[in-house]
């Protein structure tokens, strides 16, 4: 196994102009199955071409265990890649495909063979061995490029979007499949991909990126429960959490004509990883040591987060102090809930709901409780 640490990288085109990759500090560890996340041209495919030896850092250094790798042939890292095209030779049988790279290295027959056949035996294309590219499934093609990659026996597994071109049924199936090798395999894989599916099923953690920027890592589950900056909680979710943008005035938040929240209880704990939400005053402590930040310490231009499962919907105005008032634009009924889509002051709401009580253009009210709301400052910094 072989851990990856990226110190300080930054790659440009163009003589500079163009920056696809800035400053980029990140370690994965051995073993480890990180995921590049983040939407088209945001840099996580040329993050990976780093990692590969493909691109060259402009500056920064990029290490493999103890060894500064940058500057280094992809034959010289032993990185294995699959790229959504699979790149297969179509003159040749599944067998011969899969036992090339031995061949190029000189092995013998007979060890290529059992090695063909071990790893044929492990992504359960056995049957398939004597079969040209053309004549397999897209699932089928996968697996042989797959295949090819893990016959080398490499110390990094890079993989480029690689299910992109499944369709749904066979991505979910690909998911599983992948998780279990790289677990049986225990190799130190990065992967890169634009669908949050794949990101959030597979990964140990997750690298969110745009504009060529980390914006942040973390454990799926850290990543939706307590996304760091506005950006990132727009971004993760389907649907993403809604940001409702105020004015914050002694201790209550306006949004003008769809009235304004008291927020006095928010409180996220923990800079370390910690998910709790509490009520704690301002300078209390966790269990971990972690400081406790009070959202009525923020003052002037506000953003309040709430994901769409945290909102509840009534036509007729609740006691309740935190409410937003809306108009419903349209009821989409989706199998396992019913997705209800509010105008709040010119902007789009989605609340998930066990079923669609309201009708189209009828005047609503969306409430919900202070541990669900999330409060990110005039810079997009969450607070707490």
């Amino acid at each position: 196994m072989t851990s990856i640490v990226m110190d300080d990288v930054s790659k440009y085109f163009d003589g500079g102009q163009t920056i696809a990759n800035y400053r980029l500090t990140l370690e994965v560890a051995d073993g480890e199955f990180l995921v590049f996340l983040g939407p088209s041209g945001c840099g996580k495919t040329t993050a990976l071409r780093l990692i590969a030896g493909l691109e060259q850092p402009s500056k920064g250094e990029i290490y493999f265990g103890d060894e500064r790798v940058d500057g280094w042939s992809p034959s010289s890292r032993n990185v294995a890649m699959v790229f959504q095209n699979y790149a297969l030779y179509p003159h040749m049988t599944v067998a011969e495909n899969i036992g090339y790279p031995l061949r190029v290295r000189g092995v013998p027959p007979d060890e290529r063979d059992r090695k063909v056949e071990e790893v044929t035996t492990l992504l359960h294309i056995e049957d398939q061995v004597e079969k040209k590219p053309a004549a397999l499934s897209g699932g089928q093609r996968q697996r042989v490029a797959l295949a090819r990659a893990i016959i080398r026996e490499p110390s990094v597994f890079l993989l480029d979007e690689p299910l992109s071109n499944l369709d749904a049924k066979l991505r979910q199936e690909m998911r599983v499949e992948l998780k279990r090798l790289q677990n049986e395999l225990d190799i130190t894989t990065v992967y890169v991909t634009h669908n949050q599916e794949e990101a959030m099923s597979m990964a140990d953690r997750v690298v969110v990126m745009n504009q060529g920027t980390i914006q942040q890592v973390a454990p799926p589950q850290e990543l939706y429960k307590r996304p760091r900056t506005a950006w990132v909680a727009r971004f993760i979710g389907s649907p993403p959490m809604n940001l409702f943008e105020g004015t914050r005035r002694n201790g209550s938040i306006d949004f003008g004509e769809a009235g304004a929240v008291e927020l006095d209880n928010v409180v996220r704990v923990g800079e370390t990883g910690d998910e709790t939400v509490g009520t704690e005053k301002s300078g209390a402590e966790d269990g971990s040591g972690a400081t406790s930040v009070v959202a009525s310490d923020v003052q002037g231009e506000v953003e309040l987060g709430v994901r769409p499962e945290d909102l509840t919907i009534s036509t007729s105005r609740p006691p309740a102090k935190n409410v937003i008032e809306g108009q419903v634009d349209t009821v989409e009924p989706l199998g396992e809930y019913v997705l209800v889509n509010v105008i709040v002051n010119d902007q789009l709401v989605n609340a998930k709901l066990a079923d669609g009580t309201v009708s189209r253009d009828e005047r609503v009210y969306l409430t919900f409780d202070d541990e669900d709301a999330y409060l990110y400052d005039e810079n997009g910094e969450l607070v707490g």
